[in-house]
């Protein structure tokens, strides 16, 4: 079984306020990209990696990250809205691929053990994501900032990164989405617009997406204790 895994990370960091595309800020002295692709080096279920940036991105990626990774076999440009940049790493990859697994790149917390069950669970369900249950108070806001009802939370899951798929079928919700011009907020929201099942998987609380300011100063605090407890404290460990 081969797998590989598709890094979507061409956004331009708008949230984060900065001129620098928020995956190459610093986090512990590094780009941030560079320590969630350290992550699928080490995860020994993962044999490559397709990074995908902004097409300005491209060149500098192949000088200066590609050379320090070695699972990183291409790096490419990425299209207008994430759903494209993941569906032009997806026909990068060699018909040799059986399982792909898409992590965002500025999720730099996610633990080597998380991404191998996502990919046996989409070994055997066709389709698997990382998510934890919504634990804080749901409520309905209107246009005018008004709360209209409050929502029961049961049930109710906040969807994470690695999003893994057995590669035919991911392609052919890719297929489905162009014919009908359909965009989704992720990539499990394509097989459920196919009509196909997705299972989850318990995520972390650590595993954060870093958008905006506040991100960040939450992941340095996170990456100290990684340093100061050793790799295996990354992610479930922590929490």
């Amino acid at each position: 079984m081969k797998v590989s895994a598709i890094i979507p990370a061409a956004g331009m960091g708008v949230r984060m306020g900065s001129d620098v595309p928020k995956q190459f800020l610093s986090l512990d002295g590094k780009p941030i990209l560079h320590h969630t692709l350290s992550v699928l080096d080490q995860c020994s279920i993962v044999d490559e990696i397709v990074l995908v940036v902004s097409e300005k991105e491209v060149l500098k990626a192949q000088q200066e990250i590609q050379s320090v990774h070695p699972k990183l076999k291409k790096v490419i440009a990425g299209g207008k809205e994430r759903q494209d940049s993941v569906d032009n790493g997806l026909q990068s990859l060699d018909s040799e691929t059986d399982i792909v697994v898409i992590h965002d790149g500025v999720r730099p917390f996610v633990s080597p053990d998380l991404i191998r069950e996502t990919v046996e669970a989409a070994r055997d369900f066709g389709s698997a994501i990382a998510a934890i249950p919504v634990s804080d108070t749901v409520k309905k806001v209107n246009e005018d900032a008004l709360v209209e009802r409050t929502i029961d939370r049961g049930g109710l899951w906040r969807v994470q990164t690695p999003q893994t798929f057995q590669v035919p079928l991911l392609k052919e919700a890719f297929e489905k989405a162009r014919a009908d011009n359909f965009y989704g907020t992720d990539e499990s929201s394509l097989i459920e617009y196919l009509g196909r099942e997705v299972k989850v998987i318990p995520g972390s609380e650590f595993n954060i997406k870093i958008t905006r300011s506040e991100d960040l100063v939450l992941a340095e605090t996170i990456a100290a204790l990684v340093k100061a407890n050793g790799p295996q404290s990354r992610a479930e460990s922590l929490s």
